[in-house]
């Protein structure tokens, strides 16, 4: 399947009250379906039309807030339509992004202990643990397999929000090696900051503390969401991961996790991250072959 694949439709356009135009390119997420979204939303943006007050690309669609004193909604509708076209025309296929590598401690002290305090009545499997469960759901041998399937391929970061910073990401896969696992049955009143989550198909970095239902499994040892900017991966935002990015983890001893932590602590802390030119085309016709293209950009720095 390529991006203009007739399995992608004509998006669809609804309004939300005055203020809101919402593109639904399909009902489903595809690495078609979020390339298609992320590339009208980029070319929006870069197009600097005025009027357009935000614009919140998602997994597979994107909504644009707007001023309609400033910016007839007929005018932003007639344009989007017209970016649209012309992604179809030109069968546009590549996304200027970065891959980054972004250490995890699995199977840490911090997910565990929450996890325990959340089993009975919250948890498929009380009596377990959510590497455990995950591993059985997915038909792998034991925690280590899950854990060693999850960061072997890089994942791509679908959308951003819920929370601040907090990144959904795809795994870069075929459909059918693709890691699924459900949430919890009942939501948890408790999330330590930066843990490693996973529900449904998407994983998650929970930007801060706080509820949340998705299956844990470790705590990524530097933060995504930075309010200070004290880090100079923050120079430019507070939030780290933008749609569009690719993800790498990279498992880490606890050794490892608390040097890391010393260095965010004292503000010497940077993301291995490299420039890299996305193909859509060659992440779809042979994802295997162009993941270790990628991992090779990441490991040439």
């Amino acid at each position: 399947m390529t991006v203009s694949s007739p399995d992608l439709k004509e998006a669809r356009y609804t309004w939300g009250a005055d203020e809101f135009l919402f593109v639904e390119v399909d009902e489903s997420m595809s690495l078609a379906a979020n390339f298609k979204v992320m590339s009208i939303a980029r070319k929006l943006s870069d197009a600097g039309l005025p009027g357009v007050v935000d614009i919140c690309p998602a997994n597979a669609s994107l909504l644009v807030r707007f001023d309609p004193d400033v910016l007839p909604p007929s005018s932003l509708e007639s344009t989007v339509r017209g970016i649209e076209r012309e992604l179809q025309n030109h069968n546009q296929q590549t996304l200027e992004t970065r891959i980054i590598e972004v250490p995890v401690w699995y199977d840490d002290p911090f997910t565990a202990e929450v996890a325990q305090r959340f089993r009975e009545g919250f948890h498929q499997e009380p009596d377990g643990t959510d590497l455990d469960y995950a591993a059985k759901v997915n038909g792998l041998k034991d925690a280590a397999e899950f854990i060693r399937r999850h960061h072997e391929q890089p994942w791509l970061v679908s959308m951003v929000g819920f929370v601040a910073g907090l990144p959904f990401l795809f795994q870069l896969v075929e459909r059918e090696q693709q890691l699924q696992v459900p949430k919890y049955l009942s939501p948890r009143t408790d999330t330590p900051k930066l843990t490693v989550g996973h529900g449904g198909c998407f994983a998650a970095i929970y930007s801060v503390r706080g509820a949340g239902g998705y299956q844990m499994f470790g705590v990524a040892a530097a933060p995504i969401f930075d309010p200070a900017q004290s880090l100079a991966d923050f120079k430019d935002f507070m939030v780290f991961f933008r749609p569009g990015d690719i993800v790498k983890f990279k498992p880490v001893t606890e050794e490892e996790y608390n040097a890391i932590q010393a260095q965010v602590e004292d503000g010497t802390y940077r993301y291995r991250q490299v420039p890299v030119t996305f193909d859509a085309s060659k992440a779809l016709s042979d994802p295997q072959a162009y993941n270790q293209e990628l991992m090779e950009a990441l490991n040439g720095i």
